[in-house]
């Protein structure tokens, strides 16, 4: 026997929602939010080009899902080149020592990281060394973070007791 029920994608929807998605969207859509997606590292960066800048920071945007530091490098022929540098997540960077303070524009650091697979001004940043030798980690958990300490995961595992022969 057939079932009578309709495919889901030609069963009718309730107006109320239509309307209510409709509203959402161009609401957003007039309030200029835009939506990104979240990207492996390997899909834009390359693990084989390491790079390495001294410079001057132009600007931190503290957005999800990644933080973005553009940097003003000098270089060998005395001209200038605004680098990007992508970084973890707001959260993430707040729970390592960030602030929305440390990175003001005019701060001197040094950020190394590996550059972008098309070849352009961008990188995705590892660490920042500030000029006082304060060392932080700007990646993502994905590319290799230092393991993250909290005081609960300081102490040591409980020991397992030895098997009875």
């Amino acid at each position: 026997m057939r079932s009578r029920r309709r495919p889901l994608l030609l069963a009718p929807c309730r107006p109320a929602r239509v309307l209510a998605a409709a509203v959402v969207g161009i609401g957003l859509l007039l309030a200029g939010v835009t939506v990104s997606a979240h990207h492996a590292f390997s899909a834009e960066f390359d693990a084989r080009k390491p790079v390495q800048f001294t410079g001057t920071v132009i600007k931190m945007e503290w957005v999800n899902p990644h933080v973005w530091l553009h940097l003003a490098v000098k270089t060998k022929d005395g001209k200038t080149e605004n680098w990007a540098f992508e970084a973890g997540a707001p959260t993430v960077l707040f729970r390592r020592g960030f602030t929305k303070d440390s990175l003001l524009p005019g701060t001197q650091v040094v950020v190394s990281g590996y550059q972008a697979k098309d070849g352009s001004r961008r990188a995705n940043g590892r660490d920042i060394t500030f000029t006082d030798g304060r060392r932080l980690f700007l990646g993502s958990s994905g590319i290799g973070a230092p393991y993250e300490l909290t005081p609960e995961s300081q102490k040591a595992p409980p020991q397992k007791a030895a098997p009875r022969k």
